[in-house]
């Protein structure tokens, strides 16, 4: 094709060698013939090709990876190329023949090239049915020539959301003309094969090879599929970057898309299926475990993945720069260690020392790099997943050795106020609840002392870290914590006082084994609710256990009643007056 109108396809059909088995495209008639009666008898269309030559292509790309090496194929086996812009550009600069689109619609690009390929041309080479004579009739009429393929990838939205490009800027990387053409592509997919991520090239070229330049009905179907998908995710992040412009908190509709990361061998019992998706709806998102690099060990699992995510959300809570290394060991979503300590290795011991029979078979989770000597105290215990920012070589030598072991790198760490899901999706029967990220912290400044002790410095400073812990562990919670180490846990119970008594009695058994007097561990220690306490009986549970100072919410209709308990037994008390419920 190298004029503005170009003729229509030739009706002769291509060589034998070319096609040999391959149904070709139906030709279209002439311009005269379409002039003749549609009312006139003619036979019943074929059905939907199961094979369709490639003769025609539309290239359209923002990512050019590999675009050269697609383009040289179609034109070394007689595909006539289209394009558009820096697509054109690139292809020419390779040796390959290319006709513009504003060529052969005869209509310029304009609007700074916002208009490009919204043509009848375009549009009805893509949505024409071969099959349909009345489409056939109509498109030599107008001079659309078919268009047997689409390769086309999108502005980069999400990437100009993601480096926080001005707003102007935002809006101008909507694609129109693309998602157009990829939907008007897909529709026709019985005639037309769409591609639109260049993860596909290779089994379409295979399937070219294979198949002397055409696609099967199979794979075209499949394209689709994934077309529509790739839109649907594309709108879904537009959508969201709007809301935000707009501020709104709860948009009317609401649209997530995932991308598939990888099926799982099952859910979290083995007779459910089970899928890992990575959002793709964000604007690139914190470091996290959808996002980290695996560098060794099996698959990971749907438990492993949840409680992963856990730890490292927990971890995230703490900053380095500002806390030092922190370790958090997470079993069935809910901690069973976390500590502070001067280096990682440290960091872990403590950690560790916590409850060391649960952490059999653990997450662990640091927001510092493993050095060697932390893989080696972790290489100690039989983990599931470690996950960190990243690995020294000699610490990855140390992890290497453990086989099984799952080592996630994420690459740096969360700012504190990204740390887990910016915001929380939950399904129930039949619909959604959504919510923020519980973003809550106490502070030295945003407690409010009750009792008429106040906590001592050092009992503040263990109070805040408990505080940060607790909201992470499923209610009923209660955290026993002295020296920024946790030491003893109580999670999802039905009663409160419930939760006391467990986190007691671990932190007893645990001080046992370990050949500690009993009740040494929460002597002194500080202890952290979740929410407040109904009755003074779970506040008397944990002074008996050993504790000195308590931090929870408030709210109760019996707070009088649990702070006289407390003064009773000369214990310091503090509201933060918000409550961390985990469900």
């Amino acid at each position: 094709m190298t004029s503005t109108n170009p003729p229509p396809a030739s009706p002769s059909a291509p060589p034998p060698s070319a096609d040999a088995g391959v149904p070709a495209a139906a030709p279209l008639p002439s311009t005269s013939a379409a002039a003749g009666s549609l009312a006139a008898a003619a036979p019943p269309p074929p059905p939907p090709p199961t094979m369709v030559r490639i003769r025609r292509a539309l290239l359209s790309v923002s990512d050019k990876t590999s675009l050269v090496g697609m383009g040289t194929y179609l034109s070394e086996n007689g595909v006539e190329l289209l394009s558009t812009g820096g697509t054109a550009a690139a292809l020419r600069d390779a040796g390959l023949s290319v006709v513009d689109v504003a060529d052969y619609t005869g209509f310029p690009e304009m609007l700074d090239g916002r208009v490009k390929t919204l043509h009848p041309k375009v549009h009805g080479g893509l949505l024409g049915m071969r099959d349909v004579a009345a489409h056939v009739d109509a498109m030599a009429a107008a001079d659309i020539l078919p268009i047997d393929l689409v390769i086309v990838n999108l502005y980069p939205f999400g990437a100009t959301v993601a480096r926080g490009a001005p707003w102007a800027e935002v809006v101008e990387n909507v694609d129109i003309g693309g998602p157009a053409m990829v939907r008007a592509a897909a529709k026709n997919h019985a005639h037309v094969t769409v591609v639109t991520d260049v993860a596909q090239y290779a089994a379409v070229l295979n399937e070219l090879a294979d198949n002397n330049c055409a696609t099967g009905s199979r794979l075209r179907l499949r394209l689709a599929a994934e077309a529509y998908g790739a839109m649907a995710a594309y709108d879904a992040a537009v959508a969201r970057r709007f809301h935000q412009q707009a501020g709104t908190a709860f948009p009317p509709v609401v649209t997530w898309a995932g991308q598939l990361r990888q099926e799982l061998r099952y859910g979290e019992n083995p007779h459910q299926k089970a899928a890992f998706y990575a959002d793709v709806t964000g604007a690139g998102g914190a470091p996290g475990v959808a996002s980290a690099e695996q560098i060794q060990g099996k698959a990971l699992s749907y438990n492993n993945i949840s409680d992963t995510d856990a730890a490292w959300a927990l971890v995230a809570e703490f900053d380095a720069s500002a806390d030092g290394p922190a370790c958090v060991i997470v079993k069935h979503a809910n901690p069973c260690g976390v500590a502070l300590g001067d280096d990682a290795a440290a960091a872990f011991t403590r950690a560790l020392a916590c409850d060391p029979l649960s952490a059999f078979g653990s997450i662990v989770a640091l927001n510092v790099a493993v050095d060697k000597a932390a893989a080696e105290a972790v290489s100690g215990l039989f983990v599931e997943v470690l996950i960190a920012p990243d690995v020294s070589s000699g610490a990855a030598e140390v992890l290497a050795k453990k086989k099984n072991l799952r080592v996630l790198l994420t690459g740096g760490m969360p700012a504190r106020s990204d740390a887990g899901a910016a915001s929380v999706l939950k399904s129930v029967s039949g619909g959604y609840l959504l919510q923020g990220a519980d973003a809550a912290l106490a502070t030295p400044d945003g407690v409010r002392v009750v009792t008429k002790r106040a906590p001592t410095a050092a009992e503040l400073t263990d109070l805040l870290f408990a505080n940060r812990i607790v909201k992470h562990v499923k209610s009923n919670a209660i955290l026993f914590a002295r020296d920024r180490s946790a030491v003893g846990t109580g999670a999802g119970q039905m009663s409160r006082v419930d939760a006391a008594r467990i986190a007691a009695w671990k932190a007893g058994e645990a001080g046992r084994a370990a050949g500690e007097a009993d009740g040494a561990r929460t002597a002194g220690s500080v202890v952290a609710s979740d929410a407040f306490f109904p009755f003074d009986d779970g506040l008397v549970a944990v002074a008996e256990a050993g504790a000195t100072a308590v931090i929870q919410p408030g709210g109760s209709k019996r707070d009088a009643e649990v702070i006289a308990a407390a003064d009773e037994r000369g214990m310091a008390m503090v509201f933060c007056d918000f409550r961390t419920f985990k469900h």
